[in-house]
């Protein structure tokens, strides 16, 4: 903010519910319970210490239906009712906040925050600056340079520059951002599968939805099918988000001044709810300063004792927070003592108890309030004192600043360093812009570190090393050390937050906001470059990058100590998988341009063919990337029956339901031909060879750890790991990935890992047997469900089992499984109760892993590593059983990840031995794709069964399947 705030807005729904979800069960000792009324004092307490008494308001949801009622039906249909622990707290932490002479406001009809927006907009043109006390993202719309909001539970400030820190957009593009994302507390539709980093993506390149709408028909993918399938509902998407400002509101913020407070209602109040603290500081400190006279009676008579002021389906939208889980940190200072006491990245309200793992311990004051002292290096005197201090210290962090996120592209710019939390330096080598100053040889100063960075005995701190080191082997250095990654850390220690960026994990667990690259840069068409950056704010940002990765690896570390199986899959597969990452992205893949431009020519002519049958087949010409179009020509011209109907009651055009009506009609089967074809031109033939690295010839993708969930690699910029392989089209893509003169590629896939994982886990004996004896597994399934003899099995039978297979250890219900092999669900629910009656232990597992879920909040894979559930208990029955199911095939598709991961160790230590002609160049899956030298693939496919057969210990062997050719297609 620019100066003090003229108006103070409280989120009183906000804090209602942060405090209940956050705080355990207290009650008196009439059994009344007191939590959330506790909680929510000691934050307002604090809150109106720290801003003092000026003009202020309390604002919380009243009971009646809302213009968003109005608009959308099923708003909040989904949420549950307020708790009764909750409800019966309401009137009494009202009754108090009035005695305290702090106005309450509330309007029947109007959410709180559209009292707060209006409220805040309506102040701010009146030259004021406004605070906003939230926790709920869908305020962050009202931000402006006269409204900031503040997360008292972070004790942090959201400007301008902040919003588009935390969410990578502005302000001005939170409602269209929220309307992408949706909403399934307040049941906003939003697209399906789009997240936050997808909104972001789009809202960056086209500005706004109305621009993205504009470029529909560039958007490929799934992805680009469910933005389409969703325009019907998407402008109720952004009207339900957009908070109201221009509400009809009795009274004026002059009206909004604190009373002087009624002591001897607080007296009362707080003895009758045994709040023994607080009584205790109202007796032994002096009130706070009076306002101007009464407290007032705004919006409905204000609040007194014995009003409702909660609405029924719950407080505020979005206002949940996760637990915090200790009662013992509840103290005057805030609702849980340490307001960083931050579940990290669990989304919705979590019962208390529930993911106490995930709870960090406050920073040491010592690490997080260090005092800064930043250098910039601009003499050798001063880098040889710089490089002796590095030497002297047992581990130091080290950052790289470039010209750019391209690794194969980016040139070193500087260097940074932090020796302990607050002592750090900056060497800027190649800023470049008119009066910059003189700066150290680059060449010089990097073959003076080199012995430093190469040592593989002197332990490094980084942020997302592997970055790094990429720059650094362009510039002749091979980073050695990569001891601890914060990143990975971060990751580590809970997978579920959503991200593990540098600034956003500074925040969670440091309390910390860093400088963010647009703070130094700039944004939009103007942003500049690193190299064109002014070296003095270069070296605080830089400095603070290396700094603040050190004062992480401080906080992290010692927590993974706490749970020795994250501490070791941090050392023995994450950690040790970033130089065998580093290898393969640098090494790349070589494609054939040619032969891809050839496909992009003949996938054009086949769009083409398709475009003009389409419209033979409709009648005349039309958008065949128009959803609204294809609704009217389906249902309304071809008078095709609606089969499901979108949210605001338009007939669907979702993929899944025209796969249902192309089994019947001619026109839905070429839309998804033509959908088809027209992601593997755009997200492939044509794009892929512009990603060819003209230095290289190959194609460098960028394998990131720390993104999945479940611990899966994903692959990015290009992402190679989702090139069809089932129709000729996409296995033709695959033909393009070729080996080099001399060599072939070999790729090692495991065979049936996660049902092998699934015999594991639930020692069911028929799947035990099958694996050991080394039976067809799905014909195996298909002799058990259908009772028939194994030898008689047809490939029809396999087929279907393979599905029920798959199906039913994903959580699969006999609904889905009927509509998926296409048969009554009668049929369907006999094939899953003969299933489970044939294969009993996979039942057992399934209702055993769902039980502890709950009572844990994770389930872990075989490995330890941890997956958190933050709606495991979730009122809302959707989000409970999307839980639910994720309990059960989570561990699956994470212990596959760790098995893969560490194949891959084992295997690239093998083939970085002299005598080793082959190297791993793509991971994808659970498979394995190397170069390999022509006369040396009988040794490399017996190394590899060697060492991929033996990854892990498993109650059943683990099994790989080797294919080899001079492509990817022909290895496969």
């Amino acid at each position: 903010m620019s100066r003090a705030p003229d108006l103070i807005l409280v989120d009183g729904s906000s804090y209602l519910y942060r405090a209940f979800h956050a705080l355990p069960s207290f009650s008196n000792s009439r059994g009344e319970p007191t939590g959330a009324v506790f909680g929510v004092l000691n934050m307002l307490l604090k809150f109106v210490k720290d801003y003092g008494p000026k003009p202020i308001a309390v604002v919380f949801d009243a009971k009646g239906k809302t213009f968003r009622d109005e608009l959308f039906s099923e708003y909040k249909a989904h949420r549950p009712p307020m708790p009764d622990d909750l409800r019966a707290q309401v009137e009494p932490l009202l009754a108090i906040i009035k005695a305290l002479g702090l106005p309450l406001l509330r309007v029947s009809g109007v959410e709180a925050d559209d009292i707060i927006g209006t409220l805040a907009v309506r102040a701010a043109k009146e030259g004021k600056q406004v605070l906003i006390s939230t926790g709920d993202k869908d305020m962050a719309q009202l931000v402006n340079e006269s409204i900031t909001l503040i997360n008292t539970m972070s004790n942090s400030l959201l400007d301008r520059a902040g919003v588009k820190a935390k969410f990578d957009v502005y302000p001005e593009q939170i409602i269209d951002y929220l309307a992408l994302v949706g909403d399934s507390s307040d049941n906003i539709p939003g697209i399906e599968k789009v997240g936050p980093k997808t909104a972001a993506k789009w809202l960056n390149q086209y500005g706004t939805v109305d621009g993205l709408i504009e470029h529909v028909g560039e958007i490929s993918g799934k992805v680009g099918e469910n933005l389409r399938a969703g325009l019907t509902t998407l402008e109720l998407s952004r009207k339900l988000a957009t908070i109201r400002t221009d509400c009809e509101l009795p009274g004026d913020s002059a009206q909004l001044t604190p009373a002087e407070p009624d002591v001897e209602a607080l007296r009362e109040l707080y003895s009758r709810y045994e709040l023994r603290s607080l009584l205790r500081q109202l007796e032994t400190s002096s009130p706070p300063p009076p306002g101007a006279g009464e407290a007032p009676s705004l919006f409905n008579g204000g609040v007194a004792p014995g009003s409702d002021a909660a609405a029924e389906g719950g407080v505020g939208k979005g206002s949940h927070v996760p637990a915090s889980a200790d009662a013992e940190r509840a103290d005057a200072s805030g609702a849980t003592g340490a307001a960083a006491a931050d579940t990290v990245g669990a989304a919705g309200a979590t019962p208390a108890g529930v993911n106490a793992v995930m709870v960090v311990a406050p920073p040491p004051a010592a690490i997080v309030n260090a005092e800064r002292r930043y250098e910039t290096i601009t003499d050798w005197a001063q880098l040889e004192r710089w490089i002796a201090s590095l030497a002297a210290a047992p581990l130091f962090s080290f950052d790289t600043e470039t010209t750019s996120l391209d690794y194969m592209k980016a040139e070193i710019v500087g260097v940074s360093f932090a020796t302990e939390p607050g002592v750090a330096a900056y060497v800027p080598l190649k800023h470049d812009y008119p009066g910059a100053p003189d700066q150290l040889d680059r060449d010089k100063v990097l073959a003076a570190l080199k012995p430093l960075l190469e040592d593989p005995e002197r332990a490094k701190i980084g942020h997302h090393l592997k970055y790094d080191a990429h720059v650094l082997l362009n510039a002749g250095i091979q980073l050695a050390g990569m001891r601890f990654d914060t990143m990975l850390e971060s990751y580590v220690w809970n997978s579920v937050a959503t991200k593990h960026d540098l600034d956003g994990t500074s925040e969670r667990y440091l309390g910390l906001r860093t400088i963010k690259f647009e703070d130094v840069a700039g944004k939009g068409a103007k942003q500049l470059t690193f190299n064109q950056v002014p070296v003095d704010k270069a070296a605080e940002y830089s400095a603070e990058d290396a700094d603040v990765a050190l004062r992480l690896h401080k906080v992290l570390w010692p927590q993974l100590q706490t749970v020795p199986e994250l501490e070791r899959l941090y050392e023995e597969i994450e950690q040790p998988l970033v130089p065998v990452l580093l290898r393969m992205e640098h090494t790349g893949v070589l494609v054939d341009r040619s032969l891809l431009k050839a496909q992009s020519s003949e996938i054009a002519k086949q769009l083409a063919e398709l475009l003009a049958t389409a419209h033979k087949e409709a009648g005349f010409e039309f958008n065949i990337e128009s959803p609204k179009q294809l609704q009217q020509i389906l249902f309304e011209k071809l008078q095709i029956p609606v089969s499901r109907k979108t949210p605001t009651g338009q007939p669907s055009t979702a993929e899944d339901v025209l796969e249902e009506l192309a089994q019947t009609y001619a026109l839905p089967r070429i839309v998804l031909d033509y959908r088809a074809l027209a992601k593997l031109k755009s997200t492939y033939t044509d794009k892929l060879p512009e990603q060819i690295n003209e230095r290289t010839g190959r194609i460098h993708t960028s394998y990131h750890q720390a993104v999945a969930q479940t611990g899966r690699l994903s692959s990015m910029d290009p992402n190679l790991q989702n090139i069809p392989i089932r129709s000729p089209e996409g296995r033709r893509i695959r033909k393009a990935f070729i080996a080099p003169p001399g060599y072939v590629l070999l790729a090692a896939d495991y065979s049936q890992i996660e049902l092998r994982i699934m015999a594991h886990l639930s020692e069911d004996a028929a799947l035990l047997s099958a694996f050991a004896e080394d039976r067809d597994v799905h014909q195996t399934t298909a002799a058990e469900v259908f009772g028939v003899p194994i030898a008689s099995v047809d490939s029809d039978q396999r087929r279907l089992a393979k599905i029920v297979n798959f199906g039913l250890i994903y959580g699969m219900s006999a609904f889905g499984l009927a509509r998926q092999i296409g048969i009554e669900r009668r049929t369907a629910q006999k094939y899953v109760d003969t299933y489970f009656t044939r294969f009993p232990g996979v039942k057992r597992y399934m209702d055993t892993t769902r039980v502890l879920a709950r009572e844990r909040g994770y389930v872990e894979t075989v490995f330890g590593r941890r997956l958190y559930l933050p709606d495991i208990r979730s009122g809302n029955t959707q989000l409970r059983q999307y839980s639910e199911r994720s309990a059960i095939n989570a561990p699956m598709q994470g212990t596959a990840a760790d098995i893969i991961k560490r194949a891959m160790i084992t295997v690239d230590a093998w083939c970085q031995r002299e005598d080793v002609p082959a190297r791993v160049i793509m991971q994808v899956h659970d498979e394995l794709v190397l170069e390999v030298r022509e006369d040396a693939v009988a040794a490399v496919t017996a190394a590899l069964h060697e060492r991929m057969d033996r990854a892990a210990e498993l109650r059943v062997p683990l099994k790989i399947e080797v294919g080899v050719g001079a492509n990817w297609d022909e290895a496969h």
